[in-house]
């Protein structure tokens, strides 16, 4: 029992070390943030990080990708921005809060699933905080994650989210532990060109270069 425990601390502490490793690794190190473009913000909570975006901005507008009639309160459409973010299912809507997360969840969500999600919520404009990091972009380079965004949604119907302003959509890709909901995140950043660590499995890897 002893040796497992040991094994299993060897492993976690491996891979927080390959994390601090990918995120040191940096990609685009030339890119700069313009003085003036396209707004967006990358908001962590401690565990999962969300793209907030502009619904219509440098030609891109989300308003026929994320309908009013996919979520509990159409009012809420009338926000001008959407959080967006992508994991694991089950995890996703077995989860609302960090309180409900089961062990078994976490390790059947880190051995791998093909079912994935984009959970998407329909917001006010972000405030610049702690936990809040704002990004400018070139209009090309919104553009660019905006198609990577759309690249990730998968065919099917949304289903209600948590509240009457947010749903979940079907998405693409494989969620394990080495993509993560952190390393889609890092990775529509490193699509657009921004500066960003090669492997960003944890929230801190995500924003540590912007």
């Amino acid at each position: 029992m002893q040796i497992a425990v040991l094994a299993i601390a060897g492993l976690v502490a491996l891979y927080l070390l390959a994390g601090l490793v990918g995120a040191a690794l940096v990609a685009d190190p030339g890119w700069r943030e313009p003085a003036r473009g396209v707004t967006i913000w990358v908001e962590d909570n401690g565990i999962h990080t969300d793209l907030v975006l502009p619904k219509q901005a440098a030609g891109v507008d989300w308003h026929p990708v994320f309908k009013a009639d996919a979520i509990g309160d159409a009012r809420f459409a009338g926000y001008e921005f959407v959080a967006i973010g992508w994991g694991e299912r089950r995890f996703f809507l077995e989860t609302p809060t960090w309180w409900d997360v089961r062990p078994e969840t976490l390790v059947a969500a880190a051995l791998g699933s093909n079912e994935t999600v984009l959970h998407v919520e329909h917001i006010a404009r972000p405030v610049e905080g702690e936990r809040v990091q704002r990004v400018v972009l070139r209009p090309t380079e919104y553009r660019r994650l905006a198609e990577f965004v759309r690249a990730s949604l998968a065919e099917g119907r949304p289903v209600r989210g948590y509240a009457d302003y947010d749903a979940f959509y079907p998405a693409r890709r494989r969620y394990d532990a080495l993509r993560t909901c952190n390393t889609w995140t890092g990775r529509a950043l490193r699509v657009a060109g921004v500066r960003v660590g090669r492997w960003t499995p944890f929230p801190a890897t995500v924003s540590w270069w912007l």
